[in-house]
């Protein structure tokens, strides 16, 4: 990775780092939107003949749910907003499991979400829907460029303007510097546990395809629809400056990330479906972390605080 310039001057740092992705860099993201989108197409059929058993299920799963968990408790709501304070042992494994999620290392993953939130749905914004414009033809647009597309700008968030805490952060350092061997492991190691539950060549493949190519993608994809579908459609409970809104469908796979109309009200609550109904698993997580005294100070949404925010 890019190591951190060093500005001898005083003043206000620009917003992008001053070396951009390199080539090397843009091809790897290629690669890791690309390949596992040809996996999910191909994952029907293949799951009809030979290619599927309860071995790929539950390594797949479990991978998902780590890896899954990793972002949103993880990277979203404590790296980022500070919604929660944890114990040492907690934070690095946090930090390692959003990591498995091969979508950017801790610190650059919240200093590009940090600058989302100063700018959503503004110029600015990395990921808006709402860059070009409404009208159909804008939108359609909008909506692939905030998916996917924005992973492609050779610019990169500079970290010191957007995460000067996590800089200063050793921990956090580590893991930036570790996290291309944390992606290869995540990448790899489905295939190895396949293997050796197995013992066989076709166990580690088939467990590569469904814990590696197809848990990632399914993954990156409910991640992105949070930065595209839930900043265009669904619904809007709270006050707001932005597009942000709700989209109950995809609650569970995102484990509580598209109650995201709270949580662009309140971004440090650490419950973003806080209303009747509205399951959060990320927010259980975190209230089970709470009572194993792993962490602690958690900002939980009060009656009160909803009731100010609230849509009438």
């Amino acid at each position: 990775m890019t190591v951190l310039a060093e500005r001898s001057t005083p003043g206000p740092k620009p917003d992008f780092e001053p070396e951009p992705r390199t080539r090397a860099e843009l091809v790897t993201f290629a690669l890791v939107v690309g390949l596992p989108l040809v996996a999910i197409a191909a994952a029907v059929p293949f799951a009809w003949g030979w290619g599927l058993g309860w071995t790929d299920i539950a390594i797949a799963g479990v991978f998902y749910v780590v890896s899954g968990l990793g972002v949103t408790v993880g990277l979203h709501r404590y790296f980022t907003h500070g919604s929660f304070k944890a114990k040492r042992p907690l934070k690095i494994a946090l930090g390692v499991a959003g990591s498995l999620s091969l979508e950017m290392s801790v610190l650059d993953w919240v200093a590009t979400h940090r600058k989302h939130h100063k700018f959503s749905d503004k110029e600015g914004d990395p990921h808006s829907p709402w860059r070009f414009g409404p009208g159909f033809r804008s939108m359609s647009k909008g909506l692939l460029y905030a998916h996917m597309g924005w992973l492609f700008d050779a610019e990169r968030t500079n970290r010191e303007k957007y995460a000067p805490d996590l800089v200063k952060d050793p921990d956090v350092m580590r893991l930036h510097r570790w996290f291309g061997a944390l992606a290869l492991t995540s990448i790899v190691l489905p295939a190895v546990i396949g293997g050796l539950v197995t013992w066989s060549w076709q166990g580690a493949l088939t467990a590569f395809f469904w814990g590696t190519l197809v848990r990632i993608g399914l993954l990156h994809h409910v991640t992105w629809s949070i930065n595209s579908i839930c900043h265009v459609f669904g619904e809007e409970e709270f006050q707001v400056r932005d597009k942000s809104r709700n989209v109950w469908w995809l609650a569970i796979p995102s484990f509580g990330e598209s109650w995201h109309n709270l949580h662009h009200s309140d971004p440090t609550c650490a419950r973003h479906g806080a209303l009747k109904g509205q399951i959060d698993i990320s927010a259980a997580i975190i209230r089970l972390f709470e009572k194993l005294g792993w962490a602690h100070d958690v900002r939980w949404p009060s009656p009160e605080r909803l009731a100010a925010k609230r849509i009438v």
